[in-house]
Parts: C-alpha cells; structure tokens; sequence
C-alpha cells in the first residue's frame, strides 16, 4: 500500500466538521485493519470552533457559538472557509515516532508556505507554523497542528490559513495562546490564495516523507500491535 489522498470537498461545497470526523474514524479502522491504504484527507470545513483536551471553559467563545470536543492534542480553534485544511490517517512506520511525526508536519507546511516568499518558522515551546513579530506585527500563527496517534495510526491534523476571515479567532483564545496573533497567506501576501490552490503542493511534499512516514504494508494482530512491536494506546500532541 502506499500514499494516497482524497480531497473531499472544498468552496463552494464545504465539508460539516462532524461529517470529516466520522470519515477520520472510519477510514482510521480501516488502516489499522490493512483494508485501506495511509490516506491524507484535504478538504474545507463549513465554520466551526473545535475543542482540543487541554480547552479550559473560559477559553470558549463568549457569545455562545457552538463548539465540538475533539480528541486530539491542543486547545481551542477555529475551522471554515477559506482554510486548508488536512487530516493524515497514516500507518507511521515507527508508532512511537509521535514528535518525529509532527515535525514532518511542520516541514511540509513551512515548504510549502515558503513557496509564496513567507518567512515562516517554529516556535519553541508552541505548535504550528509561525510568523516572527517584524514590521507588519507582532508574532503570529498561520497554520495549526493537533494530532492524535492511536494504536500507530494517527488522526486529526492541520489547518493553514489561506484567504479565510480572521474576525472569528478575536471570538476566542485561540490555541490558548495570548501573546501573539492570527494571519493567513492573503492577509501576508495581499495574494488571494484559496485552499484548493495549495493542495498540488501538499501532495508533493507529502511524497518527499512518505518512505519515512508509512510502512507500505501494515499487519496488525488481534491485539493491535504495530509492524515495529507494540504500539503505544495513545499520543497526543501538547
């Protein structure tokens, strides 16, 4: 088996978030069964607040917006037109690679961020994908990470923010984080970039990882052992 993707739905044909996640869970029992290949979904999310585990009740909207719970790492966040965003269900060729995993996330987003002149970079101590304070601002995020690795399969993933409306994420903490702010590739470039623009990329970068991201072939037991021993019940990005 090898890498595939499937882009499900983007503008004007937004995907309900909890229509993505029934698909995540689905298509996560068929991998972990061999029945389907590693697969990155890419799509657009009709708008929606999501709710990590860390999520504190004060850090919810305050004008009573609905927000899912989700189980994967992180805190509050914000999903919807004019965002790209990607949920990698992958068989990790070592289960216990959670943080080497997200660091290919975090390269991948930043290649193919680079590709419209962003200087975009990590931060220490926070996840996703940055924009350092300079003379536009101060520092701010333009694309999300929250992961979830379940029996060496993972789910969840991310969002870079391409020509979406950023008035939502003044409605709430977003990540938690309070220091620093929110942007997005048009907001940067004055470009117009929509989600589906970004997805040709996407998928090429995802091809320069998949030998060290995925096994090509996953044989699990009864117990749901990884092709490299057991795998852990459970990795959650923080």
């Amino acid at each position: 088996m090898t890498l595939e993707f499937a882009e499900i739905g983007f503008a004007p044909d937004f995907v309900n978030y909890t229509q993505a996640w029934d698909l995540q869970r689905t298509l996560h029992g068929d991998v972990l069964a061999s029945r389907a290949s590693s697969t990155v979904l890419l799509l657009e999310h009709a708008a929606v607040y999501t709710a990590g585990k860390r999520t504190e009740d004060h850090e919810r909207p305050l004008d009573g917006t609905p927000v899912i719970a989700v189980d994967r790492g992180g805190k509050l966040t914000w999903h919807g037109p004019g965002q790209l965003v990607g949920y990698p269900i992958l068989a990790l060729r070592d289960p216990h690679g959670i943080r080497e995993y997200v660091r290919i996330l975090e390269e991948i987003i930043i290649n193919v961020l680079s590709g419209y002149s962003l200087l975009v970079s990590r931060v220490e101590g926070r996840a996703g994908i940055w924009i350092e304070a300079d003379g536009k601002g101060p520092t701010r995020k333009i694309a999300a990470i929250g992961i979830r690795v379940h029996e060496g399969v993972t789910m969840h993933g991310f969002a870079i923010n391409c020509n979406n409306d950023l008035a939502p994420y003044s409605k709430i903490i977003a990540c938690g984080i309070t220091d620093a702010g929110t942007t997005s590739i048009a907001a940067e470039t004055g470009l117009d970039v929509c989600p589906a623009d970004l997805t040709a990329r996407i998928k090429e970068e995802f091809y320069k990882y998949e030998g060290a991201l995925i096994v090509p072939d996953v044989h699990h037991d009864a117990i749901g052992c990884g092709p490299t021993g057991p795998a852990p019940a459970e990795g959650v990005l923080l």
